[in-house]
């Protein structure tokens, strides 16, 4: 058995919504996604690369979190994953997409050995695309009422290292990266929340400053409220703005400017970004960062948003509280 198997990527991701159909949308004009064939619910599916499809939205009564799909690599990796997981009194049960557990928070994870290819993939509208690859589908930022004891076990179960911390206005937030892929500063990052459980956003990657400029422009051209304006943060020195869904959870638009320096992966020290010039972000005056720093580290924006309890997913996750817009 693999003692050392670790998650690689953050490989695929569910949601649930009452306002499912708006995707079929949202999802390729603003996002600029493909479509993918329906799931056998009618679940609305997303492609944002060769993949069959990497974004699910399914029916459902309640706006919330479904299901996070974790890429292991082969069997060996499976197998010692799934042990690791049983250890700790929780069932691996067999799933129709990849076997599957629901952690001691209630989040449903999926342990895939890869996805099925589908066509070659056509964004939904002109754009050069989306990062993925080894580094996976993006990242999810997560809310967890401990924070050491998720931090116990996305590292001690699945095998996620701590890339930094940050902590402002009382919050702390603390990023994980894949040890097997550690291109991405974190493909999970999780913020204490004293009495709730759910997500705060999911983050997309494309290639170039223009998708992002252009993602902008269809998200204020359509009036699509902001949570968090254009801005770079200072640990993964992305330049990114956060939108609100047609169901009201976050997405995050980001890129990332080659050479704009790096972070101590392993460790919690952040070097502040080198700053962008006038001419960055299509003529924009130079980029604030995501929000003022403490201690070299980001705010939340929890601010922004607020939270409020939910039903049972009828999809396995327990998500207690869903992201609104104020």
């Amino acid at each position: 058995m693999a003692t050392d198997a670790a998650i690689q990527n953050l490989s695929y991701i569910g949601f649930a919504s009452p306002a499912a159909e708006e995707w079929r949308v949202f999802g390729p004009s603003i996002l600029g996604a493909g479509l993918a064939p329906d799931g056998p619910d009618g679940a609305v599916r997303l492609r944002v690369d060769d993949a069959a499809w990497r974004v699910a939205i399914h029916p459902g009564p309640a706006n919330e979190l479904a299901y996070l799909g974790w890429e292991v690599g082969d069997a060996a990796g499976l197998d010692a994953i799934a042990g690791r997981v049983e250890q700790q009194g929780l069932t691996v049960h067999e799933g129709e997409r990849a076997p599957w557990f629901t952690d001691p928070f209630g989040f449903r994870h999926e342990l895939s050995t890869g996805l099925a290819d589908g066509p070659a993939f056509t964004p939904g509208r002109a754009m050069s695309g989306f990062v993925t690859g080894e580094q996976g589908l993006g990242h999810a930022v997560l809310l967890v009422p401990d924070l050491d004891g998720a931090e116990r076990f996305f590292t001690g179960v699945l095998g996620f290292r701590l890339s930094d911390t940050i902590v402002d206005r009382g919050v702390t937030i603390r990023f994980f990266h894949c040890p097997v892929r550690a291109a991405r500063h974190h493909t999970v990052a999780m913020a204490g929340a004293p009495g709730l459980v759910g997500i705060h956003h999911l983050m997309l990657e494309v290639r170039s400053i223009d998708d992002l400029g252009t993602a902008l422009d269809e998200v204020n051209a359509r009036g699509i409220p902001l949570a968090m304006g254009l801005g770079r943060h200072p640990n993964d020195l992305m330049t990114s703005f956060y939108r609100a869904h047609a169901f009201v959870l976050r997405d995050r638009v980001r890129y990332r400017r080659a050479g704009g320096g790096r972070r101590d992966v392993g460790g919690r020290r952040v070097r502040r970004p080198k700053p962008l010039g006038p001419q960055a972000a299509r003529g924009r005056a130079p980029l604030p960062r995501h929000p003022p720093t403490v201690r070299a580290a980001r705010s939340t924006g929890m601010t922004d948003r607020t939270v409020r309890p939910t039903e049972q997913s009828e999809h396995g996750t327990p998500s207690r509280c869903v992201t609104s817009l104020r």
